[in-house]
């Protein structure tokens, strides 16, 4: 198995989470509710469910703290910002700071992907200032031993 096939259960667990924390926010349904919508409406063939279960109740269920930690990288308010990324962000925070397995580069990779493709024409670049800021506090293992530019 290659490596893009390999990790590609896990990226469409991504992009289903974002989906599902998108119809969070802007429909303030409960997340074990939507966590069963998606189970029984969504192709869930090929995703790493056990992934997006862990996204999904994992960012709603620590939404503040995440926004708390995620507030010192941020050049506006939380309100200002554009909802995919604010999902983006939260996705690339809460695996930054709750699976130290995933490597911060992946998360960085994968977060920029995801706002690349689904969020504003420039979101791609905000997400990947905001995460990089943040793996610098948040993994500091990882950073200082990363080979410079």
């Amino acid at each position: 198995m290659n490596d893009q096939s390999r990790f590609e259960p896990r990226r469409r667990a991504r992009r289903r989470a974002l989906q599902a924390i998108y119809q969070w926010q802007i429909t303030a349904q409960e997340p074990t509710e939507i966590l069963l919508q998606f189970q029984a409406a969504q192709d869930m063939s090929g995703v790493d469910e056990e992934h997006f279960e862990r996204l999904l109740l994992g960012v709603t269920s620590n939404h503040e703290d995440i926004d708390q930690a995620l507030h010192s990288f941020l050049d506006r308010p939380l309100e200002q910002l554009d909802l995919m990324e604010l999902v983006v962000l939260r996705i690339g925070s809460y695996e930054m700071l709750h699976c130290p397995e995933l490597p911060y580069r992946v998360v960085l990779d994968e977060c920029v992907d995801l706002a690349h493709r689904f969020g504003s024409e420039q979101g791609h670049a905000y997400v990947n200032a905001v995460l990089d800021k943040a793996a610098k506090v948040w993994r500091t293992d990882e950073t200082e031993s990363r080979p410079g530019p």
